[in-house]
């Protein structure tokens, strides 16, 4: 693996496993919290959005599912990409989808009124998946299930479609489709800055 991919997932396992001995305080501080301040059941303060949960709620994961499954994407895609771009720029791509999906997802629960808190390194995943097709549009990907070779942009297409409907129909109640949508577009917009000109880090 490249080595800004090698930390990524490593910082992501760290506070992962910090999470399971701190019980909620980080969720509390760090994960993405809707604009406003929504009272905790048992304590005397409140929570809400601040400044640095647009990038601390992208390394907090709701379980080990949760986490498995955006490690193992971020290993599959993240060193592909990293040795097209180059680390410097495989890192602005990776936290551009993370504050895109943020931006998105905050945009999103505003309308909604929803208050629950978003975590998930989904946004960044999703971003460098859009990378991944668009750098590697005739690379074969093969879902897990069912397991279905395909070119990576109809891979992209698809999954990214996906997640539309599913945003706009509301299953799977709990993921958060639009942030996911969101880390895409970041990602689709620094490529169309950069071009498909190739920078090694």
């Amino acid at each position: 693996m490249r080595p800004v991919t090698q930390y990524l997932l490593g910082a992501n396992v760290v506070i992962y496993a910090l999470q399971q001995l701190s019980g909620d305080w980080l969720l509390i501080h760090f994960a993405l919290w809707p604009l406003g301040e929504f009272p905790v059941q048992g304590v005397d303060f409140s929570v809400g959005f601040e400044p640095w949960q647009i990038v601390t709620y992208s390394f907090l994961h709701g379980n080990f599912q949760h986490i498995f499954f955006n490690m193992f994407a971020l290993y599959m895609f993240g060193s592909g990409v990293e040795s097209y771009l180059g680390s410097k720029r495989f890192l602005g791509l990776y936290f551009a989808s993370v504050i895109s999906a943020a931006v998105t997802q905050l945009i999103v629960v505003s309308a909604s009124g929803d208050v629950a808190p978003t975590l998930g390194a989904s946004g960044g995943v999703f971003g460098l998946l859009l990378a991944f097709g668009w750098l590697f549009p005739r690379s074969r990907v093969t879902l897990i299930f069912p397991p279905i070779p395909m070119p990576a942009w109809l891979f992209v297409t698809l999954y990214g479609l996906v997640e539309l409907a599913s945003g706009v129909f509301g299953t799977q109640v709990g993921v958060a489709h639009f942030a996911h949508l969101g880390g895409m577009v970041g990602a689709f917009i620094l490529l169309q800055i950069w071009g498909r000109q190739r920078n090694p880090g």
